[in-house]
């Protein structure tokens, strides 16, 4: 791995006994000693802190941010208050879904926090596309941390007095652990809980502060992609990209409905006519979450087919739902098939299977 990226976490992960994978360019956490399965379920019941340093925090600063953000994303940023954030999509001229992003509006200031796989050309597209006057900085020195589960909010309230009083989607400039940080009331488990950006010399410190309160576990990324499979969220290069727009992904919802068609700042974004165009009519296929029959784990790749067996879509996440004891599944299906049987095709048998409109756990954010 010595050709891989390291986070200000590497050195603590080497101390906490923790696989290392190859992910986005980086060396991260797969897994730590406890395994996969007890690291899911210790941030369902108490409290896990994953390393997500490897995403893209981008700052922009100048006059105007808002206006010029909506010429290039679909949502409300101009009615987004100050230290709010907000779920937005980066959307190509065909309506193909570049990245999903955080941004947020810190006052004098916005921030973005975007995937890591695709943050330079995010940022290099955002540059393209936002005014000169609007300085954009993506911040190489700083961590960031995800604390996630139901007894995250009790964790930072002694660390970080105010986070308590913080509710689903609030930021603030906040101490913790001594050390001046940026902290939103996010994540990406379905679980109450926080990110926390951190100067990258102070980020190992942090850490062990959190890690110190016995109800915090340290999580690697294959909890963290089991977490938020049944949390029913999407993972961008699998469930989304730029073959997908905000309709076939199933995420209208994304859209604000100031930006919608009929809205009252409606379009103005790359694609904003493909997807109006698809808003009537559906597209020709659709994402969907996926009930297995029986115990048998369906993986991405996986075609899935009609009862004659003509594929009717694919499997873009699947594996075992810990909290749920089976199971779990996200991908495509052509719309006309929905309403018939669907079978994922896995090893030569076909397993029945259900689209759902729920995730597979209650998303459990708080919102005050």
């Amino acid at each position: 791995m010595t050709d891989l990226l390291k986070t200000p976490l590497y050195d603590l992960h080497q101390q906490l006994g923790a696989k290392m994978v190859p992910f986005a360019g980086y060396a991260l956490p797969v897994q730590y000693a406890d395994g996969v399965l007890k690291e899911h379920l210790a941030t369902r019941d108490s409290a896990g802190l994953f390393d997500v340093s490897h995403m893209g925090q981008i700052r922009l600063n100048g006059e105007g941010i808002a206006e010029a953000l909506e010429k290039v994303l679909p949502q409300d940023v101009i009615g987004l208050g100050e230290n709010r954030q907000r779920y937005g999509l980066l959307t190509n001229e065909q309506g193909g879904i570049l990245d999903d992003l955080m941004f947020a509006n810190c006052g004098d200031h916005f921030m973005l926090v975007v995937n890591a796989a695709c943050k330079h050309e995010d940022y290099a597209w955002l540059r393209r596309h936002l005014p000169d006057s609007i300085d954009m900085t993506l911040l190489e020195d700083r961590a960031l941390l995800a604390l996630q589960g139901p007894k995250a909010r009790q964790v930072m309230a002694q660390l970080a007095p105010g986070a308590e009083k913080m509710v689903f989607m609030d930021t603030a400039d906040l101490t913790v652990a001594g050390v001046d940080c940026w902290v939103s009331c996010s994540g990406y488990t379905g679980e109450d809980g926080y990110e926390i950006s951190v100067p990258a010399a102070s980020a190992q410190a942090v850490a062990e502060a959190l890690l110190a309160n016995e109800t915090v576990s340290a999580i690697g990324l294959g909890a963290r992609d089991s977490l938020r499979l049944e949390a029913g969220l999407c993972l961008y290069g699998h469930d989304i990209d730029v073959s997908k727009t905000p309709v076939t992904a199933n995420l209208k919802w994304a859209v604000s409905k100031a930006r919608r068609l009929g809205g009252e700042r409606a379009g103005g974004y790359p694609g904003a006519e493909v997807i109006a165009e698809q808003w009537q009519t559906g597209g020709d296929s659709q994402r969907t979450l996926l009930d297995i029959d029986g115990r048998a784990p369906v993986r991405e790749g996986a075609p899935l087919v009609n009862e004659r067996g003509d594929k009717i879509g694919i499997v873009t996440s699947g594996g075992f739902g810990p909290s749920v004891g089976k199971p779990v599944a996200m991908g495509y299906v052509n719309i006309e098939a929905l309403d018939a049987p669907v079978f994922a095709e896995v090893r030569k048998k076909n397993i029945p299977v259900s689209p759902r409109s729920k995730p597979f756990v209650e998303q459990r954010y708080f919102r005050g």
